[in-house]
């Protein structure tokens, strides 16, 4: 099926039929196009990701993919009652090296800071303060309509009894983002760049590297850096430490973090936005079995709650952030 839609669409033959991640793909050519769910963008979102993939590839990432047309020049087709893009990369082996993930991160982002044309669809720059107060709002609404019920099971009574902790902890990460707004000047270093939605230590893995362009956002690089750190937190909460020195020092290689982009970082660290998932997708999902893992998860996280204020008060001295020098403000209530 996938084979004729590529040649009828496109206009392009490819025989052997993959799986790349997630997702479907053929090989043909010495090419492979992978075949991605455009996932509610429209032709304009998608126009401006392949605008994006088509600036970076110019700018030496021979990983990204073009973002493919049909005949007609559209970027969506219409196939078997189903909606599909196509991303198309030369076929490179994988190189065998020892990838330094921090200081491949601060290239793409440097590459991704050139963009020569203005980012409309997919911004997220300086829009965290209403994103964070908006899912505060929406949290509390939920919450304050179970307060006077009896909880329907135990996931429902670890949210009721954690979420003014953790609406406390997400005020304080909205006062340190708005404070880092009034006292420090962003330079040159801190303009919007290419990030991801969330950037993990597997983004970049797999047989076949290919970034796709429906994993980005334009925003602050600290954006990458806080998924990165977070996601590395929780899945190591005993060696977490070494990576972190290892990944900021390899990042910073490229390019110095400046004082508006610790404290970025700093209070994207602070938000729990692990929690806020955790619990949107509870209600969200229709599986028990999803259901059974997130109130697993979620009482885990509640356990830990203190060694994660840990790692907050550490942060900046595991990762060696100058914080005499560019005066870095910590949180009091973390060493109490």
């Amino acid at each position: 099926m996938l084979q004729k839609m590529l040649e009828a669409q496109y206009g392009v033959r490819a025989e052997e039929q993959i799986k790349i991640d997630q997702y479907d793909a053929l090989k043909g050519n010495g090419w492979i196009y992978v075949i991605v769910d455009p996932d509610g963008k429209d032709e304009t979102d998608i126009q401006e990701l392949g605008k994006i993939a088509e600036h970076l590839r110019k700018y030496g990432d021979q990983d990204v993919p073009q973002v493919l047309q049909t005949k007609s020049g559209q970027y969506i087709t219409t196939w078997a009652q189903g909606k599909f893009c196509v991303l198309a990369n030369q076929q490179r082996k994988r190189r065998q090296r020892n990838m330094k993930l921090g200081r491949k991160l601060a290239k793409f982002h440097e590459r991704g800071r050139r963009v020569p044309f203005q980012i409309q669809r997919i911004s997220r720059i300086g829009h965290w303060k209403n994103l964070w107060e908006k899912r505060l709002e929406q949290m509390e609404k939920v919450w304050n309509g179970l307060l006077y019920q009896t909880p329907e099971d135990e996931f429902e009574k670890m949210f009721i009894e954690s979420f003014p902790y953790y609406m406390a902890l997400t005020e304080n990460a909205i006062q340190y983002l708005v404070d880092t707004e009034i006292d420090e000047q962003p330079s040159v270093l801190d303009g919007g760049t290419v990030c991801h939605v969330r950037f993990t230590q597997t983004t970049w893995n797999g047989n076949f590297l290919i970034k796709k362009p429906f994993d980005w956002v334009f925003d602050h690089r600290s954006r990458d850096l806080a998924e990165w750190t977070r996601e590395r937190y929780f899945r190591n909460m005993q060696t977490y430490d070494v990576e972190l020195k290892q990944f900021f020092e390899e990042y910073q290689t490229v390019v110095t973090l400046t004082s508006f982009s610790w404290r970025l970082l700093f209070a994207r660290l602070i938000f729990p936005l692990h929690y806020f998932e955790c619990i949107e997708n509870y209600y969200t999902t229709r599986s028990e079995q999803e259901k059974k893992l997130l109130e697993e998860h979620l009482s885990k996280m509640l356990r830990q709650s203190t060694e994660y204020e840990k790692f907050l008060s550490r942060f900046y001295q595991m990762t060696d952030a100058p914080i005499r020098r560019q005066n870095l403000p910590q949180l009091d209530w973390l060493y109490q």
